[in-house]
């Protein structure tokens, strides 16, 4: 009689291999087979030197392997009997189809465990001492893909009316349009406007600029995906030290300026 497997959708954190959860650290030590995709940092595959390795690319703009594949050999792994861990970069239910994986393997009766981890977006704000939230600043994040599946516009006037930080993923392809669009909306052209790129990684790059420039100074600085748009007022918060160009550049408020603004209301 075969023993009924097991799948674990896990998220192994924004990249650096220190990020990931203990939790996540302990379903890779006991895994048979590791789905992994193409953002997740190699290293965190020295927790699992006991498992078959099957890659299984997920990355913007390029060739993916189709869901529905992944999704049968999930299904198909733990029929066998087998532990297996689906390895996603971030969080696996924050645009990393982690839902559709669950929602698979609930139709086919198949044991699964949901581990999140470090959502991208987040940890890229944190990473460059931007606070998603600040009091006084803003109040809400909103998470937002750069790009709807059906090729549609996304809401760009409820975007800029939320009066939130805005954490773009995949939008990097789709920045001239996002900048035009959320000024298009009604969002002031110096909004600033933040990318980070291989966010929390040893080759992490981020640019400061307003959302007007933003296009501009991208593609002179040559910012690649994967990476992190954040709009709003909190990225005036940056640590200028460790960005590509800053916002005093712009001439914006300059952070002491803009702090003691703050700390004045």
């Amino acid at each position: 009689m075969t023993t009924a497997g097991k799948v674990f959708l896990v998220g192994a954190g924004p990249g650096d291999p220190d990020l990931i959860t203990l939790k996540a650290i302990k379903a890779l030590q006991q895994a048979e087979v590791v789905l992994v995709d193409d953002l997740v940092n190699p290293e965190l595959l020295a927790h699992c030197p006991q498992a078959r390795i099957v890659h299984v690319g997920k990355r913007g703009g390029c060739k993916s392997t189709p869901q529905p594949f992944i999704n049968r050999m999930l299904i198909a792994l733990a029929e066998q009997g087998q532990i297996v861990v689906r390895l996603k970069g971030g969080d696996p239910f924050v645009f990393g189809r982690g839902g559709e994986e669950m929602l698979a393997l609930r139709a086919a009766g198949v044991a699964y465990e949901v581990i999140p981890g470090m959502t991208s977006g987040l940890s890229a704000c944190a990473s460059m001492e931007v606070p998603a939230t600040h009091r006084g600043l803003n109040h809400g994040v909103t998470l937002v893909t750069g790009h709807t599946q059906d090729g549609g516009p996304l809401p760009w006037q409820a975007l800029v009316a939320s009066n939130t930080t805005l954490v773009i993923y995949m939008g990097m392809q789709h920045l001239a349009d996002i900048s035009r669009e959320l000024i298009a909306a009604g969002m002031a052209a110096d909004m600033p406007c933040m990318v980070v790129e291989n966010a929390t990684r040893a080759d992490e790059r981020a640019l400061v600029s307003s959302l007007a420039a933003m296009p501009m100074h991208s593609h002179r600085h040559q910012m690649q995906s994967p990476a992190m748009i954040v709009v709003g007022e909190v990225v005036r918060l940056a640590n200028s030290a460790r960005t590509l160009q800053t916002l005093e550049q712009q001439g914006v408020l300059t952070q002491l300026e803009y702090l003691q603004a703050v700390n004045a209301n």
